[in-house]
């Protein structure tokens, strides 16, 4: 089977390493299409895929959208693919408009939606652009694949894709972030204190997520740390520890994040929107109790029996659940770390493959 992947951003191939090697291994092709092809890992040019640049951009109103449906169009009429699985919204609305014409001759349309932009509670104009365009899109896609339980109920009541399943998340390596190491290694580096209850969270430093209310949670807290790993800009945030006394920890991008989930007594997310967040999963495979914001697809992963549940937009509320964190976890990372199985990237793959079967 030839097989074309179409997406926004190249870097977001890192997600589908594992099930696009194994798709290859059976004797598959793959190519990539995707803007910024400069970003997609080395191993996918090693397995052989071709990448080809779109012109597409995260901007809806970006007139490369319009210029990236004739490119996908182009590459689907000279290569003859047998399926075109899109994801990310832009590149999604491009490839299926892209696609009618070769729907009917036989090609398959695939789109994972990684979290739709309409949700409960997102502003009025996420509703008014994107709801319409995956409405309208939905008669074009022949599987539609949702990862969180509220987007795959929304899709069942109003979309009309030929099917629709719900995919338990990309998947993570689990057993990954089950080996408890470099924890300490991490502590030394950082000079953090003997005894501080550390909290961790990764994720880029931007607005939706919201790591500014943690830090105005934890003024007035002592023998706390926080941690935040990720890339964007630190000012603000280091700022606002400093006039709050927050001992703030601001790594920037790290690729040893397995060794902070083992520094940390509790992970917290607080972003304001998420499909199905990866860090939220690695740190549960990690063993460690969580607190998140009581949105979309965290609620899929997070009940009491692992941690605790809060508004991301209430500052009393994120303020009480790190207290009742550092007082009462017994028995939650051991629970996390049982319920993450099913969310363990060998499950996702037999799931998808069954998809891509029939």
């Amino acid at each position: 089977m030839k097989i074309l992947y179409v997406i926004t951003v190249g870097s977001t191939m890192w997600f589908f390493r594992s099930f696009v090697h194994e798709l290859i291994d059976k004797g598959n092709t793959v190519d990539i299409a995707c803007g910024a092809p400069e970003e997609v890992q080395i191993c996918y040019l090693e397995w052989g895929c071709n990448i080809y640049p779109l012109s597409c951009t995260r901007v809806p109103t970006d007139l490369g959208n319009i210029k990236a449906i004739k490119e996908i169009h182009d590459l689907v009429k000279n290569n003859k693919y047998d399926m075109v699985h899109c994801h990310t919204p832009i590149a999604a609305v491009c490839a299926r408009l892209a696609c009618c014409k070769y729907r009917k001759e036989g090609l398959t349309v695939f789109y994972t939606a990684h979290g739709f932009h309409f949700y409960s509670g997102a502003p009025f104009k996420n509703w008014l652009i994107y709801y319409p365009a995956e409405w309208i899109c939905s008669f074009m896609t022949d599987k539609l694949i949702t990862i969180n339980i509220e987007d795959y109920k929304r899709a069942k009541r109003g979309f009309h894709a030929k099917k629709i399943f719900y995919v338990p998340g990309v998947g993570i390596d689990t057993k990954q972030f089950s080996q408890n190491y470099g924890g300490e290694k991490i502590k030394k580096e950082f000079n953090i204190p003997t005894g501080n209850f550390v909290l961790l969270s990764v994720g880029e430093l931007n607005k939706n997520k919201n790591h500014q209310i943690v830090v105005k949670a934890l003024e007035g807290l002592s023998n706390i740390t926080y941690i935040v790993v990720g890339p964007g800009d630190q000012d603000a945030l280091r700022t606002l520890a400093k006039k709050l006394g927050v001992d703030l920890i601001l790594t920037g991008y790290r690729s040893d994040i397995s060794s902070f989930y083992h520094a940390a007594n509790a992970y917290i997310l607080p972003s304001i929107r998420e499909g199905l967040n990866v860090s939220l999963m690695e740190a549960m495979a990690s063993g460690l109790p969580c607190l998140a914001g009581k949105i979309r697809g965290n609620t899929d992963l997070i009940d009491k029996e692992g941690g605790y549940l809060f508004d991301p937009r209430r500052f009393g509320e994120v303020r009480s659940s790190i207290e009742k964190i550092m007082t009462n976890n017994d028995g939650m990372g051991i629970y996390n770390r049982k319920k993450i199985n099913k969310f363990d990237i060998s499950s996702v793959r037999t799931v998808l493959f069954e998809i891509y079967e029939k």
